[in-house]
């Protein structure tokens, strides 16, 4: 990765979950930003203690990285529960988590992330943000259509078009494997942060915190766990072979 240059006027609004994907976009956005914002979002997600683990991300990551301390501004909470009742879903709900009909899994959330970019939009426009950093993913992913890069761009132009304010919606992990996803960040805080993200983050869609893998906390059968514990295997691999 090139060299980044800050700009002192530059801001980002980051989607900001507590997960591990959206911690190694947090990171990115501090080392590229010099005013990065947070923004979680409640829609009554099984997986809650994923956003109960966000504060203490920010907080270890002021700690563990007084160079971007002074960059990382407030965390907002949005309450969208409503939305996450609308559907019957293995993530709002104690249903089983298997495959359905359509080949997705019923993980799936009909139209979560474009919620999230719009409200997302929102708070940006009040708080002068017009990047908005996600860490959506149609690499290694479960094949939800909203982690399209093609999704997004036409969301893109859709909330330029209603806003009249140039909003860009970077998604620095579409194209990473999880393994390289890993990589990166190691690249943006060496062991410091990948021990950061094994220790505090949660990504695990049944919300099990009790059970520590190599690859962090979760139940290790889950869509979530299965791809991040893969990554992590994969990416140990490459870095032993280096």
């Amino acid at each position: 990765m090139s060299p980044v240059t800050l700009d002192s006027k530059a801001g980002a609004l980051v989607l900001f979950s507590g997960g591990q994907d959206s911690t190694v976009c947090l990171a990115y956005a501090l080392d590229r930003y010099s005013r990065v914002e947070t923004v979680g979002l409640d829609y009554g997600q099984r997986h809650g203690v994923e956003l109960a683990c966000r504060q203490r991300v920010r907080e270890s990551l002021m700690e563990s990285f007084p160079q971007w301390a002074d960059r990382l501004g407030p965390d907002h909470m949005l309450d969208i529960a409503s939305f996450g009742a609308i559907g019957d879903t293995a993530l709002t709900s104690d249903a089983e988590i298997v495959t359905l009909d359509s080949g997705l899994p019923s993980t799936f959330v009909p139209g979560r992330n474009l919620v999230f970019f719009v409200y997302a939009a929102a708070l940006g426009y009040r708080r002068g943000l017009t990047t908005l950093v996600g860490g959506m993913c149609e690499t290694d992913y479960s094949g939800y259509p909203d982690c399209r890069d093609a999704t997004l761009r036409a969301l893109q132009e859709a909330i330029r078009l209603g806003t009249d304010v140039p909003f860009a919606l970077e998604t620095p992990l579409m194209w990473l494997s999880k393994a390289e996803t890993w990589a990166l960040a190691e690249e943006l805080g060496g062991d410091t942060l990948v021990e950061l993200i094994l220790e505090e983050t949660h990504t695990c869609y049944k919300g099990e915190r009790g059970m520590r893998h190599a690859w962090g906390y979760g139940c290790g059968e889950c869509p979530a766990c299965e791809l991040r514990a893969k990554g992590f295997e994969a990416w140990r691999e490459t870095a032993a072979q280096g």
